[in-house]
């Protein structure tokens, strides 16, 4: 841990008509965080500040929100990976370390297929073990973010899809970008996924919370018994598929851990 943080920095990195904004804190090893499905990077706004005395952490926002540009409409996961490289590149060159939240491991991933140059591991937070993801949690997902319903009626659709029980699904009635998740999904379902799925060929932590809709037990391990000892696992107890709002700290000490056991390998 090197202690001196600094204060945040916000960046902006240009190619072309594509601008990527995000907020760099710390120094060290660099670790990238992508948020989910719809949502900015503030999402990890606890997280960063957990990490920064001990890494340099940079939190892109995806395009259409805040400063970040680029194409929403035709694209792929690949450009979006293309983003995330173009920041990397931009902070030095990495290799990173990139933990991408929910939707946001789809961009871990096919940015590690794509530029192994540039990842040397992959965090998956809350990523879906089942596929495709069941009917009824979809329907939760999407409306959960639709500022046409009561906030009432939204709540118990957060609860369902994102929050374990305890948890106040009341924090993320904010925070939704409803065109951003429209282009995400759109991103995803034109991208195959045995293009991004196995993420290359770096090390993974699987960091699963206890009470995700979207991991059922007899999923767990699948993930670790398909690409066998480059996935380790690490469960949040007192978290759903949200995670980050309910066990920042967890997600932070798991992150830490794994950059560990990243330096010790051979």
């Amino acid at each position: 841990m090197n202690g001196n943080t600094g204060a945040p920095e916000r960046k902006l990195v240009r190619r072309g008509s594509i601008h990527i904004e995000y907020i760099a804190h710390g120094s060290g090893e660099l670790v990238v965080l992508l948020p989910s499905l719809g949502r900015g990077a503030e999402d990890f706004d606890g997280i960063r500040e957990r990490l920064a005395p001990s890494c340099r952490v940079v939190t892109p926002q995806p395009r259409g929100i805040g400063g970040s540009r680029g194409l929403m409409a035709g694209v792929t996961l690949h450009d979006f990976a293309g983003d995330i490289a173009l920041v990397i590149e931009n902070e030095g060159g990495g290799p990173a370390v990139i933990a991408g939240h929910a939707f946001g491991n789809f961009v871990a991933r096919t940015t590690a297929t794509d530029r192994p140059d540039l990842v040397r591991g992959v965090a998956l937070l809350a990523a879906a073990h089942v596929w495709p993801v069941p009917p009824e949690v979809r329907e939760s997902i999407m409306k959960s973010s639709d500022l046409s319903l009561s906030d009432e009626a939204r709540i118990g659709y957060l609860k369902h899809a994102f929050f374990a029980p305890g948890s106040d699904p009341r924090v993320w009635l904010s925070g939704w970008y409803p065109e951003v998740k429209k282009a995400q999904r759109a991103a995803t379902e034109a991208t195959p996924q045995v293009e991004w799925w196995q993420a290359g060929n770096v090390p993974i932590l699987d960091v699963q919370p206890e009470d995700d809709v979207m991991i059922p037990a007899e999923s767990a391990s699948r993930y670790r018994n398909e690409l066998g000892e480059r996935v380790s696992i690490v469960c949040i107890p007192g978290a759903g598929h949200a995670l980050l709002p309910e066990q920042p700290e967890a997600v932070a000490l798991s992150l830490l851990g794994f950059l560990k056991q990243l330096s010790v390998r051979p």
